[in-house]
């Protein structure tokens, strides 16, 4: 049986490479050769890195959910891909992760890959972009003209946030590090405050807040909603609030292959940008997953394959 080179977490969450079966893949599956996988470090604290979806005790994860590859292997009854097709996708939580040679997931997590990102690129994109489209479009329902203010702006899923917002045609306001905010006023946001010398509330009342920072900064979001405004929150924090407010705003990012290749467009029209922070071969993956990684705005990406 052919082998493949993955990563497993061991039971004190570090990073070891492995060998493995190559998957095969099941009916209604694909199997992908993985190019690129994105690096949440959190996911180490996550629930299905340490449970699987009933509850039971899991252990030797493979992390690393989003991904760019090749299609080379189809289940029966997969029609809408072919093999060599270039996709990019985010896994269920629950799945074997793709910092490995291959992966297996589901046509429905999947689209092809823009065709203007590398695959190094187009792994960074699916958390982070899909996050903020169902934040601010699915539901905040974000309208053209509406004052927006995002929580985060220079982060994985601020970035995106603060461009879709810009394509809507929104009045974007997003708070930043001092060091950003260059980069964030080049995203498309209008104002962008530096949130350790200013006073966000400055901003003045918005329709809608996206929040990625949770804590305090949640707290004193409120206030600054307008009537009928709406906040979303993705802040881990959040989840384990008793504010019934905050339990709706709540929401964890869902996969969905139709907003990818939507999403995909606008990264091929020049609409949207895809940004990486570092690229690391798969042997430092440990290393990738530390947190201690610095530089500029974006994505961590381990390269599966050279």
């Amino acid at each position: 049986m052919a082998e493949m080179k993955t990563m497993e977490f061991t039971d004190e969450l570090n990073l070891q490479l492995v060998r493995r079966p190559v998957p095969e893949p099941q009916a209604g599956e694909v199997l992908i050769q993985v190019s690129a996988v994105g690096v949440t470090p959190t996911e180490k604290l996550w629930y299905p890195t340490s449970h699987y979806a009933d509850g039971t005790a899991r252990s030797k994860a493979i992390p690393g959910h989003e991904f760019s590859g090749i299609v080379v292997g189809l289940g029966t009854g997969v029609t809408s891909y072919r093999r060599g097709d270039a996709v990019f996708g985010l896994n269920d939580w629950f799945a074997e992760g793709a910092t490995a040679e291959f992966c297996i997931t589901r046509p429905s997590n999947l689209s092809l890959k823009p065709s203007s990102l590398s695959h190094v690129e187009a792994a960074s994109a699916p958390i982070g972009s899909l996050t903020a489209w169902q934040g601010l479009h699915v539901r905040a329902k974000l309208r053209k003209g509406e004052r927006v203010l995002i929580h985060g702006g220079a982060g994985a899923v601020g970035l995106f946030a603060v461009q879709l917002a810009k394509s809507q045609g929104a009045y974007v306001i997003a708070t930043s590090s001092k060091a950003n905010i260059d980069f964030v006023r080049q995203l498309g946001a209008n104002e962008v405050i530096d949130y350790r010398e200013r006073r966000f509330e400055e901003a003045g009342l918005v329709d809608v807040i996206f929040d990625t920072v949770g804590g305090e900064t949640l707290d004193r979001s409120w206030d600054l909603l307008k009537p009928g405004g709406r906040l979303v929150t993705i802040a881990a924090d959040a989840e384990s609030s008793t504010d019934p407010r905050v339990k709706s705003a709540f929401f964890i990012v869902e996969q969905d292959g139709e907003q990818l290749a939507a999403l995909g467009k606008l990264f091929d029209s020049g609409e949207l940008k895809a940004f990486v922070k570092a690229e690391l071969p798969m042997e430092d993956a440990d290393h990738a997953y530390s947190g201690l990684i610095a530089g500029n705005p974006g994505k961590l990406i381990i390269r599966t394959k050279d």
